[in-house]
């Protein structure tokens, strides 16, 4: 009877532990309904089993932060076993409790039971994310000495403890002491190279993990892009490209909107734009990664058209899209559609965001509208140094270079330390109205004051201001006392100076030098050739075109820009193709006729070409900036600011005719060039004739 009891008894628990088991497995709707199990165990006798606590330890971690009952658990267990211990840490690095994880460890630790190949990747991780390196080196030398330093799990986990301390040297032994590498491996350093900023390493291991026949996963496809992207290597971002496509995940919205902005920063666009087109499912930042890739690669119609295209889908704009919209805009000189584009956000956005609020500034400013520039940054909540940055250029482009100047001293009290950037904003304005005493005293100040070493940008734009002032013999010797090698942007500083005031012979110095650096930019030989025909030396200058014509080189065409009711309009020298052709060289013919009449002679100095005085007048008068101002004359109120943008330097004869046509009009003009803006007004212009 006694035996049959007894048989009862154990078949009875048996079921129960059965029934538990498959409510456990069946898994848990709320921390009450696993609560509720738990005291099941107790009930039944249950609540030291090991393995059912085990279960319950494992599920209690699945409701956010309730690590406290799980310690509960764990607290009340009067034996646990190795598994319950990693089971522990295991939970508590999963909710990011990586002190306590370790804290559990040592315990474990303290009462001599052996960490085992579960216990070691979670606790190491904990580690890595502290950067408790000292606590990762004990963990190595048991990890050694329990044999376990040939598992691939325990291994990858050591690496990536030692590439997140920053000790790539040992993780790069460790990696090489794993028989059998798998993805998770190559990833893990193929990460700590990009982390550390050695993207060529990167890249080289990626090679490497495909020589190997492995397949990478998405993350590690991410990773290598985004090195790639660092390094401007386009012929390995294509490969990559390849593998996509070859492994099926080219419909990864990720992997793809990786693709599109490396190609974007690669400067090819044309197949950033197909990998674009070619993605079934896109995201805002997808949008973005586009619109800033036109934006950056000098292509703002384009930038503009695909904003306008996001638009039509229905898709908010974020930082990142209105960052490159106002890019495109800034570039355009097109202010209507840059303040429409930015009232799609909240302004509070613009005033909280230093990045937003820096685009927005260098837009109005770069469209010559200063005053909303400088409300912009007045109302910044959060002023970093590239706001300051960027609101010192803008005055200094604008040519309000006196206050760009207080706006640095302000910066000085505010105790903001400048950086290059700070500086090249100062030395451009003291370029721009020739301020060759200040520009030497900013200069000097940097390393002087600051303990900051000019980069050759710097040196670049002391080049220029000197070079401008007529110090050309002072430019060049700068030069050759330069602790760098001067590079083409120095050299061309010098030579505009050169063309300036018509030296052709240290001129032709200049650009042997220049054509050893850019042998195919055409603006050299153009800036020479213009260096001739200023000085009436026409055959000289039909030489250097005969050049380019053997060398197959093409000049780049002069563009301007006009914003007229949000519309940009773009026009070249000569062109007709503007469907108010007709009414824009009437206009420009009526303008002619009281330029005249006002005593202009168009300066034929200019001309590129040795052909008679008519022609080049003729010629000289549909220049693209002349054509956008007739246009802007015949589209817009008696009262509006006519702004255009061009590619080019402004030509000193359109310069002369702007500054009159802006007195017999009785219109306000701002032009902006590659070098500044231009605000003619009543006859005059902002420049003092100084550019």
């Amino acid at each position: 009877m006694a035996m049959l009891t007894n048989l009862n008894l154990a078949t009875w628990s048996v079921s129960k532990v059965t029934e538990i088991k498959r409510r456990i497995l069946e898994g848990f709707t709320s921390i009450k309904h696993l609560r509720h199990v738990h005291a099941a165990l107790f009930r039944f006798g249950l609540h030291q089993d090991n393995y059912l606590l085990n279960l319950i330890l494992k599920a209690s971690f699945h409701f956010g932060d309730q690590t406290k009952y799980s310690c509960l658990i764990f607290n009340h267990t009067q034996q646990p076993n190795i598994f319950l211990w990693n089971t522990m840490i295991q939970g508590l690095v999963a909710n990011n409790c990586f002190l306590h994880a370790t804290q559990f460890y040592a315990s474990m630790r303290t009462q001599s039971l052996l960490p085992n190949n579960s216990t070691f990747p979670s606790v190491l991780k904990a580690c890595a994310r502290l950067l408790d390196f000292q606590l990762g080196i004990r963990i190595h030398a048991l990890i050694v000495k329990l044999g376990f330093d040939r598992d691939v799990f325990v291994n990858t986990s050591l690496l990536c403890l030692y590439v997140k301390c920053g000790y790539l040297d040992l993780a790069h032994k460790v990696f090489d002491d794993i028989p059998e590498k798998n993805v998770v491996s190559w990833t893990a350093m193929i990460s700590g190279y990009i982390d550390a900023g050695q993207y060529g390493e990167a890249v080289d291991m990626f090679h490497k993990l495909l020589d190997k026949g492995l397949r990478p996963d998405s993350f590690s496809l991410v990773r290598v892009i985004s090195a790639c992207t660092h390094l401007g290597d386009l012929n390995s971002g294509e490969l990559i490209d390849e593998c996509i496509t070859r492994f099926g995940l080219s419909r990864d919205v990720f992997l793809a909107t990786s693709l599109v902005d490396m190609y974007s920063k690669c400067g090819n666009t044309e197949k950033a734009r197909h990998t674009f087109d070619r993605m079934p499912e896109k995201d805002i930042v997808t949008w973005s990664a586009m619109i800033q890739g036109y934006a950056s690669n000098g292509f703002p119609q384009e930038a503009l058209d695909l904003f306008f295209r996001m638009q039509k889908e229905k898709l908010v704009p974020d930082c990142y899209a209105m960052v490159g919209v106002l890019s495109a805009c800034a570039r355009l000189g097109a202010l209507q559609l840059g303040d429409w584009a930015s009232k799609l956000m909240d302004r509070d956005e613009f005033l909280s965001n230093p990045v937003l609020g820096t685009a927005l500034i260098d837009m109005f400013a770069k469209c010559g509208s200063m005053v909303q520039a400088w409300e912009i940054f007045k109302w910044m909540k959060v002023k970093d140094l590239v706001v300051w940055n960027a609101a010192m250029s803008g005055l200094a482009m604008n040519g309000h270079v006196k206050v760009a100047f207080g706006v640095f001293g302000q910066m000085e009290k505010l105790g903001i330390l400048p950086d290059g950037n700070t500086f090249m904003g100062l030395l451009c304005g003291c370029t721009h109205v020739g301020l060759v005493g200040d520009g030497r005293r900013y200069f000097e100040s940097m390393s002087r004051v600051f303990s900051l070493t000019p980069s050759i940008e710097h040196y670049g734009c002391i080049v220029d201001l000197l070079g401008r002032a007529g110090l050309l013999n002072e430019a060049h010797q700068l030069i050759k006392n330069m602790p760098m090698e001067a590079n083409s942007i120095v050299w061309g500083a010098l030579l505009g100076g050169c063309r300036l005031h018509k030296d052709t012979q240290l001129a032709e110095h200049v650009l042997r030098k220049l054509i050893e650096l850019e042998p195919r930019n055409s603006g050299h030989y153009v800036l020479l050739s213009n260096i001739y025909s200023a000085s009436k030396k026409w055959d000289a200058a039909a030489k250097i075109r005969s050049i380019m014509n053997e060398r197959g080189i093409q000049k780049v065409p002069g563009y301007s820009w006009i914003e007229v009711n949000g519309v940009v309009h773009e026009f070249l020298v000569g062109d007709k193709s503007h469907p108010s052709s007709e009414m824009i060289y009437t206009k420009l013919h009526e303008l002619a006729n009281k330029l005249k009449a006002a005593g202009y002679v168009p300066t034929t100095d200019y001309v590129l070409f040795d052909i008679e005085e008519e022609e080049k007048e003729h010629f000289l008068g549909c220049h693209s900036e002349k054509l956008a101002i007739a246009f802007g004359l015949i589209s817009t109120a008696p009262t509006d600011v006519i702004r255009v943008v061009k590619n080019l330097r402004v030509c000193g004869d359109c310069h002369e005719a702007i500054k009159l046509i802006s007195k017999v009009t009785g219109r306000v003009m701002i032009v902006r060039d590659n070098n500044r803006f231009h605000h003619f007004i009543g006859g005059s212009c902002s420049c003092g004739d100084y550019w």
